[in-house]
């Protein structure tokens, strides 16, 4: 897989950015640096003053890229999304067994994300950290609508409407494929996130993954 993510390009929606970061040296420098900085010190805390000063180049040469941290925030979040759609796709093509094909499904999306050594200005490890604590602000504000039908949570969507497939082969008389398919996605950020800061309320642990809550989940439902 690795091989394959050295040539692969996620397409991100370009009313996102101002210019593609992906075009130069400096662009890829504000991603790999951002990314490390909004892990270190949380998002509302994150500005393009201090991203410069990390980078050593001056603020104003950021906004050349984007014009917002939200619409940063948005750009990250979209290569995620671009990202596991890929492995997901990558990792059920060959599978026809319709429950084994959802359970690869669900690892995917819910496992625990290290970083793969093929994007090297990207460390997905971190990055899964950030999505676990920081997507639901890009979906929780007063634009969404708008953002929406601009298509910036297109490539999110479609990894949801993957599982939907996959849930509806397993069960077409299943009447909440799309509930069941967004609760995996969104469910297993929220039990990272659990299981790393609020540890009695969620039976996730070192032994006993989001992944394992979701197979058993999926698995006695579909069946019933």
């Amino acid at each position: 897989m690795d091989k394959l993510l050295l040539s692969l390009k996620i397409q991100i929606n370009e009313k996102i950015f101002v210019k593609d970061p992906e075009s130069s040296i400096l662009g890829k420098k504000i991603i790999e640096e951002s990314i490390i900085l909004i892990d270190e010190i949380g998002f509302e805390d994150f500005t393009f003053k201090k991203l410069g000063e990390r980078i050593g180049s001056n603020e104003s040469s950021i906004y050349r890229y984007f014009e917002s941290k939200h619409k940063l925030l948005l750009y990250l979040c979209s290569w995620y999304w671009g990202w596991m759609e890929y492995r997901l796709v990558l990792s059920t093509s060959n599978i026809n067994e319709p429950m084994e094909k959802l359970k690869r499904a669900i690892t995917i999306v819910t496992e625990k994300i290290e970083d793969d050594s093929a994007t090297l200005h990207i460390n997905e490890g971190i990055l899964n950290r950030i999505i676990i604590v920081q997507f639901t602000k890009t979906l929780l504000t007063k634009e969404v609508d708008e953002e929406n039908k601009e298509g910036f949570f297109l490539v999110y969507k479609r990894v949801i409407n993957r599982l939907i497939d996959i849930i509806q082969e397993v069960n077409p008389e299943y009447l909440f494929a799309k509930s069941l398919a967004s609760s995996i996605v969104e469910g297993s950020l929220h039990q990272h996130f659990l299981k790393d800061h609020l540890k009695t309320i969620t039976n996730c642990n070192k032994t006993s993954t989001s992944t394992d809550f979701y197979l058993d989940l999926v698995q006695k439902t579909l069946r019933n």
